[in-house]
């Protein structure tokens, strides 16, 4: 895993798994995830987190793999 970030601006939690340029994206809701050329997921973008987080305070986000 590279980074992991919240963006304050849009209210989202980034968490970027390669630095592969982004080739597209599938919208599955509130995650948004983006593939390189080879379909490797690059970046996970999970929106409205604040939000997320605030219905199910005791909601557990494993990043295991």
């Amino acid at each position: 895993m590279k980074k992991i970030r919240y963006s304050k601006d849009v209210d989202a939690l980034l968490v970027e798994l390669s630095d592969a340029p982004i080739a597209y994206a599938e919208d599955e809701g509130q995650v948004i995830l983006h593939y390189s050329d080879d379909e490797k997921l690059v970046l996970i973008e999970i929106l409205d987190v604040t939000q997320l987080m605030a219905d199910d305070p005791d909601a557990v986000v494993s990043l295991s793999g």
